[in-house]
């Protein structure tokens, strides 16, 4: 007798709760009509650019991974609480005749919006672009930031 399991159930141990995630994301870019958009799949490929978004009293500050791009190549923009990196990221070709043995490098056009705790000023906000980092120094709305109470 064969015994077919009509549902998936997943077995929740170790590492197996980031494999159902996998399985799911699989599953819906199928019924998306992402399955069979590249010819194979590239592991690890992660989003673009990776950001490390930390704060103090006065300012939020957003640090990017942008190796190979220009600062002229990007765009930034901030509103009340959100802050949007877009841009191109070019990489040279190296001939038709060229054979892969592995191609983790994507090339094309990006965007990136990263949701901010609190509120900011948006007319003082500055960026820098040096060796492939991108720091964005974002202050914080006046209403945002902490108040000393005087208890009497």
């Amino acid at each position: 007798m064969i015994f077919r399991q009509p549902f998936y159930s997943p077995s929740w141990g170790l590492g197996s709760a980031f494999e159902e995630l996998e399985r799911m994301r699989r599953r819906l870019d199928e019924m998306s009509g992402g399955f069979g958009r590249r010819p194979y799949r590239v592991l690890g490929a992660g989003v673009f650019p990776l950001i490390n978004l930390s704060e103090d009293k006065d300012n939020y500050y957003v640090r990017a991974e942008m190796p190979g791009l220009k600062a002229d190549e990007l765009s930034i923009s901030v509103t009340a609480n959100d802050l949007s990196i877009s841009g191109e990221r070019k990489i040279a070709s190296e001939g038709e005749n060229v054979r892969y043995h592995r191609r983790e490098r994507e090339a094309g056009t990006f965007s990136r919006v990263v949701g901010l705790p609190g509120e900011v000023d948006a007319d003082k906000v500055e960026a820098n672009h040096v060796n492939g980092i991108l720091t964005v120094v974002i202050p914080k709305a006046e209403t945002a930031k902490p108040k000393q109470i005087t208890v009497h």
